[in-house]
């Protein structure tokens, strides 16, 4: 009999009755039921409610309270040669452990999986129920471990606006983890970045809700696969910072997100929504911040009104790394590790990462009567649960001979090469001046700060194959041109590219030896017939920032002497262009209305230099767009496009718009759009309609267009953004080519949450929007009327 499908929302709804049931007769079952007998719970025929329920009745309060803790510390349980010791285990896993904290973490693939190995092999034979561990691993922009693949930063990932790429990049990924032993990605980072002044914009995929989504959802999806099954070849994935993390106050990290519930429904949590809803993410991170007053890992409103009862996610939420001690040392709202772990606990935080430090107090004061021993069995159930899924109790072990062979292979290469391309913005292109003549030119100057150094970004390791723009243009001309090189200046003192992102002293550069350098870099320029220029920021200067540990800004002009280095090169009066390397968007001024051709390209990889070259020469055309605004200055944030009509009503002696609106980018070639048409053009609250618009390469070569599909109430009854994203889809056209590209927009697209915050649609006019940016768009009309 062939079986009805169903949804992951009907899954999830059908677990949970299940599990609850199977809670409730727990407390049924004799000390002497439960130890008779281990193949309930090991039999993998057997319903994963029913395991779980078998399981959790047959452990103590000790070896439960183990399930909600993490083991970071793997020198105390390796030999001197770095390989697992059972003998060192003994006396710390014996009652087993949640999860495993980065094993791969500056280990070789080999010996990641042998430690995974001998953990899991441990936790088996030598505890008392044998339940194996999730190991859990970062992956920001791919597995960041040791000789494992290195895709461009997240930010650059949403710069490509394609969701079928970010699905295979972390498809990807989740079987470079999963090779390694692991089994858990602490990512996607979902949260909708809104101040770039804040050092964890690069790790987000820009500005918008919708489009976070969507590249949320793909990620998720293919971290994942299909579900509610993980294989072999796929991991947990874990949305993070649950929630309202990406505007925080001054621009600082962790600092507070305090928004109204509207704007928090609306701007902050959809995104966490789809991914938990539409792709079944299975975990959560509770982020840093507080809300209202209320931190995320003691918010119960957070973790379970919105989370579990409204979205009805019935996986496992972590801390953010030492979040839950913070509740102390940060946030002032408890007063010892007790009181954190018990207000984490009961918020719905199961496990504390990345080691056990509050959760230690668990047992006596469950004992104690101070918490209810309900409450863990609820968090340990997740937990489980999760761990049935991951098929750890039939396939506890990988292969560690063959790891080597799956890492960074030929066809990761090659797919990172491919989203370096995709994710590369054109901003610029005064007189066509790109792509590069290489028949007219003899000689080319690379010069910049970050020309000689891939970087690669927040929350990367060693890919162990990396090429620079210089080494990427170098290849590219293949000694047909002259290739010269010059620093010009300094970002920081001692650019260590992605290692600079753990460095806690950052030092400015001697501005005497950056003078020399620019008057080098100068005298290379003379003598080149064209200029590459590559500028921008570095890991130093843009990152997940403490008080120990900076990486906000307060400023977003390029740091040091580099516009100097900008007018010194211009001076010589040779064809110059600009490549920026960054983390963050940067106001580009003087560069943007002075240099003729310029691009953005995040960081991109270890392909970098590689996409750069083929962007340059035009071996590739470049049609990546903006995930973010792009300020004037630091004095127009918030400058996110889609405010509210009282919000940019104009400064004395500066102009309101950006230097590059949200979604905007060029290419080598043009496109026209025409017919734009909605069908039908009027319709019922509960109605839907098609958006169609037909698009024309109108250039002499092929190339991507990214459609975009904007929406605007224009008269509700609580207010509405000037715009709201609804729709984008990258296309590629010949030249001549015309094709005509459908949106679908329904109840979902057009609702929004009343006065009495409730989801509808109303009656009314909205202006339907299509064109190549937020800034640059085509009008029509949709009436939505009563019925």
């Amino acid at each position: 009999m062939k079986a009805n499908k169903i949804s992951r929302r009907e899954f999830a709804t059908a677990s949970a009755a299940c599990l609850a049931t199977g809670l409730a007769q727990v407390t049924a079952v004799t000390k002497s039921d439960v130890t008779s007998d281990r193949s309930l719970y090991l039999n993998p025929d057997v319903p994963v409610e029913q395991r779980v329920t078998d399981l959790l009745g047959r452990m103590t309060l000790e070896e439960k309270i183990a399930q909600t803790q993490a083991f970071n510390k793997k020198d105390l349980i390796t030999d001197e040669q770095g390989k697992f010791s059972a003998e060192k285990a003994k006396g710390i896993l014996h009652l087993g452990v949640g999860e495993i904290t980065r094993a791969s973490e500056r280990r070789k693939p080999k010996e990641a999986a042998m430690l995974a190995n001998g953990i899991q092999e441990f936790l088996i034979k030598n505890t008392r129920l044998g339940i194996p561990a999730i190991v859990h691993e970062e992956s920001l922009h791919g597995f960041m471990a040791p000789g494992a693949t290195s895709y461009p930063q997240a930010i650059a990932l949403a710069s490509t606006w394609d969701v079928d790429l970010v699905h295979e990049v972390f498809t990807a990924a989740a079987a470079e983890i999963r090779a390694r032993g692991g089994h858990q990605a602490l990512t996607p980072v979902l949260d909708v970045a809104r101040d770039p002044r804040w050092g964890r914009t690069e790790e987000t995929y820009g500005e918008d809700p919708y489009l976070v989504s969507r590249m949320g959802v793909a990620c998720v999806s293919g971290f994942q696969g299909k579900g509610p099954i993980i294989d072999n070849q796929h991991v947990i994935a874990t949305p993070k910072h649950f929630a309202v993390h990406g505007q925080p106050e001054s621009g600082t990290n962790i600092a507070p997100g305090n928004y109204s519930e509207r704007v928090i429904r609306e701007v902050f949590l959809p995104s966490f929504e789809a991914a938990i809803t539409e792709a079944g993410a299975m975990s959560v991170m509770a982020s840093y911040n507080e809300i209202d007053g209320v931190p995320a890992n003691a918010n119960p409103w957070l973790l379970g009104q919105i989370l579990r009862r409204e979205w009805g996610f019935q996986g496992f939420v972590v801390s953010d790394y030492e979040s839950i001690s913070e509740l102390q040392t940060v946030h002032h709202i408890a007063s010892d590790l007790a009181t954190c772990a018990k207000k984490a606990l009961e918020a719905g935080v199961d496990i504390e990462l990345p080691e056990v430090e509050c959760y230690g107090t668990l047992a006596k004061q469950i004992k104690n009567g101070v918490i209810a021993e309900e409450t863990l069995d609820k968090a340990v159930a997740r937990i489980l649960r999760a761990k049935f899924l991951l098929g750890l109790f039939e396939t506890p072990y990988v292969d560690a001979e063959a790891v080597e062979r799956v890492t960074n292979t030929s066809d990761r290469r090659a797919l990172a090469l491919q989203a370096a391309r995709k994710a590369i913005i054109l901003l610029k292109n005064q007189g066509n001046l790109l792509p590069l003549d290489r028949k007219g030119i003899k000689s080319i100057a690379v010069i910049g700060p970050n020309a000689a150094i891939c970087h690669l970004g927040g929350y990367s390791e060693e890919p162990g194959k990396t090429v620079s723009i210089l080494e990427g243009i170098r290849r590219k001309v293949n000694g047909s041109i002259i290739v010269q090189y010059a620093e010009g200046c300094k970002i920081t003192a001692n650019d260590r590219g992605w290692q600079g992102w753990w460095i806690d002293n950052i030092e400015v550069p001697n501005p005497v030896e950056d003078d020399n350098r620019i008057k080098q870099a100068v005298e290379v320029a003379k003598s080149a017939d064209a200029v590459i220029l590559v500028l921008g920021g570095n890991e130093e200067t843009c990152r997940e920032a403490d008080p120990g540990h900076l990486g906000d800004r307060d400023s977003l002009d390029l740091l040091g002497k580099q516009n100097e280095l900008v007018k010194a090169i211009l001076d010589t009066r040779k064809p110059t262009v600009v490549f920026l390397i960054n983390g963050r968007p940067l106001s580009i001024n003087y560069v943007a209305e002075n240099v003729p051709a310029v691009l953005e390209g995040w960081y991109l990889g270890e392909e970098t230099g590689t996409a750069v070259a083929d962007v340059l020469f035009g071996d590739y055309n470049p049609g990546g767009r903006l995930p973010i605004t792009v300020p004037r200055s630091v004095g127009q944030l918030p400058s996110f496009y889609n405010c509210k009509p009282s919000a940019r009503r104009g400064y004395l002696f500066d102009d309101i718009t950006p230097l590059f609106p949200f979604g905007y980018g060029l290419s080598y070639s043009t496109f026209k759009y025409t017919n734009l048409k909605v069908s039908p053009d009027r319709v019922g609250p509960n109605g839907k309609t098609t958006v169609r618009v037909d698009i024309t390469n109108t250039g002499k070569v092929s190339g991507d267009e990214v459609v975009q599909l904007y929406i605007r109430d224009r008269v509700s009854s609580v207010t509405r953004p000037v715009k709201e994203l609804k729709g984008f889809r990258r296309i590629n056209l010949s030249p001549g080519q015309t094709t005509t590209v459908e949106f679908v927009l329904t109840p979902k697209e057009l609702s929004f949450l009343n006065y009495e915050m409730e989801r509808v649609v109303e009656p009314g006019e909205f202006d339907i929007m299509v064109g190549p940016n937020s800034a640059n768009l085509q009008h029509a009309q949709l009436d939505v009327v009563a019925r």
